[in-house]
């Protein structure tokens, strides 16, 4: 039987870090940033239903999606932005769905979906467990404007524009505290997966 869990956090909560760490003990991710953006490359379905609601106008010279462009359009229309979701939020969870039965069919113990926006577009239907990557709010906004060279309000902004990680708490199964050393995250994420019976930890 193959456990499948989802792996969320917040904005420079550390949730790659984490993810790292699965990936080391040789866990399938199935990353849902990556999946969409493959789900829009050319020739995709999801490609074909963007160019046909939003226009040539959005295509770079080599005829791919310009994502500053399309980005630019849905961050100031929500309902173009809804429209965007409509198209590619079902391409997404296919091609997981697909890589989930994939991983199963091999029989693997765990298999990790990382999804940043796991309780926000209310996708835990997916998964079995949970698992939050959570940080003090004050080490995510140091880290935050260290990683990207952000103002203090820049950085304030971006964390209020999230679900609070400490709403997150009250709805995950585990919660990974990253606001020490990797060594110590290391040592949750095995606690976490041993006390859910994953012991063949390689």
């Amino acid at each position: 039987m193959s456990l499948v869990i989802g792996l969320t956090g917040g904005i420079a909560s550390g949730k790659s870090t984490v993810s790292n760490i699965l990936k080391e003990m040789n866990i399938t991710i199935i990353d849902a940033d990556v999946e969409a953006r493959l789900a829009v490359e050319k020739g995709e379905p999801a490609y074909q239903k963007i160019v046909a609601e939003f226009g040539n106008d959005i295509l770079l010279t080599n005829e791919e999606i310009d994502r500053v462009k399309l980005g630019s359009i849905i961050f100031h229309n929500a309902e173009k932005r809804q429209l965007l979701n409509s198209i590619v939020h079902p391409e997404v969870r296919k091609r997981m769905n697909n890589q989930v039965e994939a991983a199963k069919e091999r029989e693997e113990q765990v298999i990790i979906l990382d999804i940043p926006l796991l309780f926000e577009s209310k996708l835990t239907h997916m998964v079995e467990k949970t698992i939050l990557v959570y940080v003090d709010r004050d080490i995510q906004l140091k880290r935050l404007m260290e990683r990207n060279d952000l103002s203090l309000e820049e950085a304030e902004a971006r964390i209020k524009s999230q679900m609070p990680l400490l709403e997150k708490v009250a709805l995950a199964d585990a919660v990974i505290n990253n606001n020490g050393s990797i060594a110590e995250t290391k040592k949750q994420v095995i606690e976490v997966l041993n006390g859910w019976g994953i012991t063949r930890l390689i």
